[in-house]
């Protein structure tokens, strides 16, 4: 049975978007009485998409920017491939690793952020961090009962499995700049000459308040053991 079609006095004022093999046109639905949309369009009212979430499909029609919204973790709306198995499993994927990374600026917003007074300590911190983050990730990893699982768009890896693979590039990444910087050669350098300074700052105090002999000796082993302790 062929589908009606309304007359145009009768018909859905609602636009419908356009598809691949179709333009944008109105709604061949008859309007509900006393009212300008079908029952299908009750209530709807079109919308322009912000900017940030327009589809950046060009219609093949006239070459103009698609007016459609982009699906959830994507660029493109269904009618230009959104709705591809692909698609679907990389924007999934996006959002979950949104939603990680969200977590994380949180949480790094809640704890502040204090300057770097030396790069050298910090950049050891950071790959103790980036270090545990990684044996964090790997827990979860061991916990799972299988690194993929079906969803909506099909098989996919689960986003603990990407995550992990990241935190190992980046760990990775970490400790090679490390291994360059020859950076416990530089710390140790850096705390020879930083002991050196405060020996030369205890023989300077002490000859001039005028301490010589066993008193400046006892001083200074007094000294020396409070320095490796601090250490």
């Amino acid at each position: 049975m062929a589908r009606q079609i309304a007359p145009p006095d009768r018909r859905c004022s609602v636009m419908c978007p356009p598809r691949l093999d179709k333009p944008e046109r109105q709604c061949a639905n008859y309007a509900r009485p006393g009212a300008t949309t079908c029952a299908l369009h009750a209530g709807m009212q079109p919308v322009t998409p912000i900017p940030s979430r327009r589809c950046t499909a060009h219609r093949s029609t006239d070459g103009e920017q698609c007016a459609n919204w982009s699906l959830k973790g994507q660029t493109v709306c269904r009618y230009h491939g959104g709705n591809a198995r692909h698609a679907k499993v990389a924007a999934q994927r996006r959002i979950a690793e949104a939603a990680v990374e969200a977590q994380a600026r949180r949480t790094l917003a809640a704890l502040g952020a204090d300057p770097v007074d030396n790069p050298l300590v910090a950049l050891s911190e950071l790959a103790g961090e980036v270090m545990g983050f990684k044996n964090a990730l790997a827990e979860r990893v061991n916990e799972l009962s299988s690194i993929r699982y079906t969803g909506d768009a099909g098989e996919q890896i689960r986003a603990e499995v990407l995550l992990y693979e990241r935190a190992m590039d980046r760990a990775a990444s970490v400790l090679g700049t490390i291994a360059r910087l020859n950076i416990d050669e530089r710390l140790a350098a850096i705390s020879e000459k930083q002991a050196e300074a405060v020996v030369r700052a205890i023989d300077a105090a002490l000859a001039h308040a005028g301490v010589t002999g066993p008193l400046a000796t006892e001083a200074k082993q007094v000294a020396a053991r409070r320095l490796r302790a601090v250490r």
